[in-house]
């Protein structure tokens, strides 16, 4: 019974999750009361907030993508004697190969991504996570007191990756495929973990 709830209660905080963020695309975020959301899944205000801590959670509700989560598990997880760059590489490429959100990039992603861009308390949050996954990241690098380079590596990753969706947005918003907008998120992100394996010999 207890798998069964919690199963229920993941379906319940991802229909409201994908409710939330079709209204905030077709309306813009800050336009979109939290009473509109909840009517719309069917469910209280409260249930929204049993689930969500704060608006912008709707729509960021791959928080641990945003965090870059993956990465820091692929570094901390690394077999031994491989370096954290190649650990890096290799989730990329695993991430692309299997279409995975954080490395698809599409027509739906540009929208979701200009939803956050108009909205000023979106892109705060978003700071805030991207602080966060630099931070986290420097712990994996440098151990609990990262020193300067493992910070300077994290925020080099955190950098490559943002600017690496920023140019395959670009691609997108010029009319360029879903193909090439994908094939120019994986080139920066190569070009980006090569210098950060020149900074870390």
């Amino acid at each position: 019974m207890g798998e069964l709830r919690e199963s229920k209660k993941r379906e319940t905080r991802q229909r409201i999750s994908n409710v939330a963020t079709k209204l905030f695309i077709a309306k813009g975020f800050d336009a979109v009361t939290l009473d509109e959301v909840a009517a719309a899944s069917d469910v209280s205000k409260m249930t929204v907030f049993n689930y969500f801590a704060r608006k912008e959670d709707l729509m960021l509700d791959r928080e641990d993508d945003l965090r870059l989560q993956p990465f820091r598990d692929a570094i901390r997880e690394r077999p031994k004697g491989q370096s954290p760059v190649d650990a890096l590489r290799k989730v990329v490429n695993a991430m692309s190969e299997r279409k995975l959100p954080f490395s698809r990039i599409e027509s739906q992603t540009l929208d979701w991504w200009k939803t956050v861009i108009d909205s000023p308390a979106l892109t705060a949050r978003m700071r805030e996570l991207l602080d966060e996954a630099a931070e986290g990241l420097a712990v994996e690098l440098g151990g609990a007191k990262p020193d300067g380079t493992a910070r300077l590596m994290a925020g080099l990753i955190v950098l490559t990756v943002r600017t690496s969706r920023e140019e395959a947005l670009r691609v997108l918003e010029r009319g360029g495929s879903a193909k090439k907008a994908n094939a120019a998120f994986m080139e920066l992100m190569a070009h980006g973990l090569t210098a950060l394996d020149a900074l870390a010999k």
